[in-house]
């Protein structure tokens, strides 16, 4: 059998390469029969106090010590676990045997990478197996059929038949028929004034009877539909930028399809951000674009302003990973050999399918994207919610085959452009050159740019930037609207020059102030300060750029 047929199947069955890892860190775990037996040890003693603890229970002889990791897990968090001893003895028993393989896993001394994957795959054996997801012993759906008659259980059946037909076995996570793109979705009033192969480029209406002197460009990641920076009304940041007095343009990305196979790193940089600058500048005849970036957005955006390109004004990157050598939940999925077997699967379409990417970064919080909605659907029976952001994530994009190889390549796989190697339309790129003001935004909870990463690339830059952290995960970090749950720390006020950052993200937490505000609040004191005099909004576009269709336009649609 060829290598290239090989790799072909191997993609097709196990892109990430989990099996594999997972063979490797076992055969490594054998050589270790002190390990072995250490995790057999701590496996026989939790399983010894089980019983103990369950005739507690049956007695009510006071609490249990359970540990604090088991103890916050969503899954179980029906009183029925803690309450009833059969109940507790089928949890704990699953706890410690979960513990009991990871434990195992832990004591292979294997590679690094392969213990990531090893481990990876085991949590998500183990939580397929959980006591939660099986109907005969999860008491809240047992409690909910006999509460119902068995009509949920009916229900439930109906949705998993139909899931299995029409989405591949995936349960549907939300209403998406509550929602529609330019009524309450991307719904903030604008036009499309300019479109080529891969963009659309929306200039929103003002909203204030003055603007500030300097545009500002919206640029989002091309791995999801741009509306994530214009969700809804009151929870869209492109509308809030707009009534804070910003000339708000954004960039709408076409969803590849295999036409595109040939489209480069190189063309993304063109055709998108440097072409949406040239249209801006000619709109608004500003010499300055200031740039909001979200995620792979945020990494083009500062790649583009390491180039030398002195139209760029202002930046605020939101969730961006710059420096790739702590990368997380991802670092696991960028390796040399997932690479092949990707490169190779993408070669067959010309292009990265959606929900391959999807269900890929599902699997990384397999619990809560995947395993709840079995719960919820299957066996409780529960219609889909109607949640924005949900309907969003599920509104899937392609990646071009040249295009998305590239851009793992060259950042996740070599990290270039932290090494100071990355070179983009024949340029050396080199953030140090960047002397305009930079925000940074990084999230606590955020799994796929984790927030000390995030702080990493703010130090790549010429001159200090405002780091913020917020509340909330990687896409709740981006729709930060102000509530009583949002807090944000920092150091330093936003209208003032950012003061010098710490050597560490520890260091820095240490001395920064939390408020309890959101970050979209303390962004619009820093650009307020940053953004020019206030003088009347430009016209909706120009001669040489005339409207052509009402926002959100057509690629969103794609």
């Amino acid at each position: 059998m060829s290598n290239a047929l090989t790799t072909r199947i191997a993609a097709e069955i196990d892109p990430v390469g989990y099996l594999g890892s997972t063979v490797k860190t076992a055969s490594k775990l054998a050589a270790n029969p002190r390990g072995i037996a250490h995790a057999t040890t701590r496996f026989t003693n939790r399983m010894a106090t089980i019983p103990v603890d369950s005739t507690r229970v049956a007695f009510g002889l006071g609490d249990v010590e359970i540990d604090p990791e088991h103890a916050k897990d969503r899954r179980f968090s029906d009183s029925a676990w803690r309450e009833n001893p059969g109940y507790f003895a089928i949890w704990q028993t699953y706890c410690a045997a979960r513990s009991f393989a990871l434990d195992l896993v832990n004591a292979s001394e294997a590679e690094p990478l392969d213990l990531v994957k090893a481990r990876t795959f085991v949590e998500l054996c183990a939580d397929v197996l959980s006591p939660s997801n099986s109907a005969l012993t999860n008491p809240t759906v047992l409690a909910k059929a006999i509460s119902t008659g068995g009509k949920s259980l009916a229900r439930g059946a109906r949705y998993a038949l139909s899931d299995a037909i029409h989405r591949k076995g995936r349960p549907l996570r939300v209403d998406t028929d509550a929602f529609t793109l330019g009524k309450n979705m991307a719904a903030t009033e604008g036009q499309v004034v300019y479109r080529n192969d891969l963009i659309e480029l929306i200039q929103y209406a003002p909203q204030t009877d003055e603007v500030h002197a300097t545009p500002l460009l919206a640029s989002p990641p091309w791995i999801n539909k741009f509306y994530i920076m214009d969700l809804a009304p009151d929870r869209s940041l492109i509308e809030w930028a707009v009534q804070h007095g910003r000339t708000v343009f954004a960039i709408s990305y076409r969803n590849p399809d295999s036409t595109m196979r040939s489209l480069a790193f190189d063309d993304y940089l063109e055709l998108g951000i440097r072409s949406a600058i040239d249209v801006i500048q000619e709109i608004t005849d500003a010499p300055k674009v200031d740039v909001v970036a979200v995620c792979l957005g945020g990494a083009m955006t500062a790649i583009a302003a390491g180039t030398g390109d002195d139209r760029i004004g202002d930046l605020t990157l939101i969730n961006t990973i710059l420096d790739y050598s702590e990368t997380g939940d991802l670092g696991g999925l960028t390796d040399d050999a997932t690479l092949r077997r990707l490169e190779s699967l993408m070669a067959k379409k010309g292009y990265l399918d959606g929900e391959d990417m999807a269900m890929t970064f599902d699997s990384l919080r397999a619990n809560d994207l995947i395993f709840s909605y079995w719960i919820s659907r299957w066996m409780l029976g529960e219609a889909p919610p109607a949640f924005d952001l949900l309907v969003w994530n599920e509104d899937a994009t392609r990646m071009p085959a040249a295009m998305h190889s590239q851009y793992l390549r060259k950042l996740y796989n070599e990290n270039q452009l932290a090494k100071g190697e990355l070179e983009m339309c024949g340029v050396a790129v080199d953030l140090k050159n960047f002397q305009g003001d930079v925000y940074i935004v990084g999230a606590e909870r955020d799994h796929i740019v984790p927030w000390t990463t995030s702080y990493a690339g703010a130090r790549m830059f010429g001159k200090s930037a405002r780091y913020v952290l917020s509340n909330g995960g990687h896409i709740a970090g981006i729709v930060s609207p102000p509530s009583k749950k949002t807090w944000t720390e920092a150091i330093g006020a936003p209208d003032a020059p950012a003061p010098d950052l710490p050597a560490d993200a520890t260091t820095w937490r240490k001395s920064a102030t939390v408020t309890a505000t959101s970050w979209w609040d303390d962004w619009v004191l820093w650009f307020g300060a940053r953004s020019g005099e206030m003088q009347a909004p430009p016209a909706m576009g120009s001669d040489t750029h005339a409207p052509i269709t009402p926002a959100p336009g057509t690629y969103v649609g794609s």
